[in-house]
Order: C-alpha cells, then structure tokens, then sequence
C-alpha cells in the first residue's frame, strides 16, 4: 500500500485536523484517510472496494459494521477471515 504524505503543513491547520480526529474517536491517520475517502466519493471516483468509507454518522456514535468497514480500509486482505488482532494494535501504534 502506498504511503502519501503532506510537507510545510502550517501549525493551525495540524491542530485543527487533530482536534477533528479526536472529536471522531480516531488517530489522526484514520481521520486523514476518512477524508481522503470521502473526497475521493464526491468527486465520483470509486473507492477501493464498495461501502468500504469510513464511519460517517453521529459524532462518538459506532457500531460494529463502522468498525468493521475501517477494518476493510485498513486491512484490505484478509488473513483467515480477517486481520490478526497483533496486526491491529501494531497499525494503531504505529499511527500515532
């Protein structure tokens, strides 16, 4: 998968996109990517795989199939039916 990233992004914005994503209960790499995905959906452009956006409902609202799509997005082959929780806690730690 292939790494993006972002030079010379000015204080205020950095701050705002992390007070964003802690008010959506995500790492700021979750949050940067829900709004690449949701970006990418406007501009009529298919996503990596059908219903695979992550979670847009009410603020620190979600339920299993929210965290179950992320898991999709994140984790694009599976590995027995899914990732391996260690896999999981190394992407989130990593993230941060």
């Amino acid at each position: 998968m292939p790494n993006l990233s972002i030079k010379d992004v000015p204080e205020e914005l950095a701050q705002a996109l992390r007070e964003r994503a802690a008010r959506n209960h995500r790492s700021l790499q979750g949050e940067l990517m829900a709004i690449i995905h949701q970006a990418v959906q406007a501009g009529g452009v298919a996503g990596p795989t059908p219903n695979a956006t992550p979670f847009e409902g009410r603020r620190g609202t979600r339920t299993m199939e929210d965290f179950a799509r992320e898991s999709r997005i994140l984790f694009p082959e599976p590995v027995r039916g899914g990732p391996q929780a260690v896999d999981i806690i190394r992407a989130d730690r990593d993230s941060r």
